[in-house]
């Protein structure tokens, strides 16, 4: 009697193990078909590098903003342009809003999302002269934050109560370079806009060089402390602490800064220890789909989880 009790007590054990194991399969949360998808993400940024160069005016920064227009589109969101001009050479930024959702209304907290889609003219780090007449491939300092964006287009759910701008730049990386000079031009020309407008966004966050395949993202000295605690933290406790580094380390003039000028809350996410920059080296072999989506889905947990009310 007491062999059969045991053996009734390890077929109880038994068989509650089993609806244990059932229910967490049948219960846990299914993976959302619109999670950031790192291999997505890396198709955006080669379909960039097969465009060529995009230098502004060029035939590849033509074909770019048309393709990138349409996947946005395709996406579900709105796209408008801005335009100006800066010595006489047409500027054009990409605006992907998502304005026209069910859940966004006037009262909604305003998030812009940017990153440059222009590349570098000349590759003025190379050691050659005749290497410095060439231009940039931009696979990380120019594809890698536009391949974030627009696979956040594609993943963020529609229910979103956040209203937000996905900006593509033009003409970030010409700095220094005959009939440019200056650095962040489409990004100074959208913060301009909003100087005197009391309807301007809660928090701008720039992705810039994000796909070094050897990913660290200290806190950029310019960048807003509290928006950079946040999402910092927020990187932590999604398990990337070893990448996204909660100390300070360089001061840089991006595309955030012109936003700081103005009072907008805005912080730079950028790792500038990159071998490859404004070299012929910047190409697909020194950048990483899995550096995309630590990125990708930090944003994406920090858009659809944080309380602005």
């Amino acid at each position: 009697m007491v062999s059969r009790k045991k053996d009734n007590r390890l077929l109880v054990i038994f068989i509650v193990s089993i609806l244990i194991l059932m229910a967490s399969v049948l219960f846990s949360p299914a993976k959302s078909d619109n999670a950031f998808d790192q291999e997505s993400a890396y198709a955006y940024l080669e379909q960039q590098l097969a465009f060529g160069p995009r230098i502004p005016l060029s035939e590849g920064h033509t074909a770019f903003k048309d393709w990138a227009v349409n996947e946005f589109q395709n996406s579900g969101w709105q796209v408008k342009l801005q335009t100006g001009t800066y010595r006489g050479k047409q500027i054009t930024n990409i605006i992907a809003t998502n304005e026209g959702w069910d859940e966004i209304s006037k009262k909604s907290p305003w998030l812009l999302l940017g990153a440059h889609y222009d590349t570098r003219t000349f590759a003025t780090e190379e050691q050659s002269e005749e290497n410095r007449q060439k231009p940039v491939p931009g696979a990380n300092d120019g594809a890698s934050g536009v391949a974030v964006l627009l696979e956040l287009a594609r993943s963020l759910p529609r229910n979103l109560d956040k209203k937000v701008w996905l900006v593509l730049f033009d003409a970030e990386d010409q700095g220094d370079i005959p009939g440019w000079d200056a650095w962040c031009i489409g990004s100074s020309m959208m913060a301009q806009s909003f100087e005197k407008e009391t309807d301007r966004p809660d928090a701008v966050v720039i992705v810039d060089m994000v796909g070094d395949k050897d990913l660290q993202l200290p806190i950029e000295r310019n960048s807003d402390s509290q928006l950079a605690k946040e999402i910092w933290t927020l990187a932590e406790n999604e398990g990337f602490g070893d990448i996204f580094i909660k100390q300070p380390k360089y001061a840089i003039y991006d595309d955030h800064v012109p936003f700081l000028q103005i009072g907008i809350p805005a912080v730079d996410l950028i790792d500038f220890d990159y071998p490859a920059w404004h070299t012929l080296e910047d190409d697909i072999q020194n950048v990483s789909a899995d550096s995309l989506a630590v990125v990708g889905k930090v944003l994406y947990t920090w858009i659809t989880t944080t309380n602005w009310n």
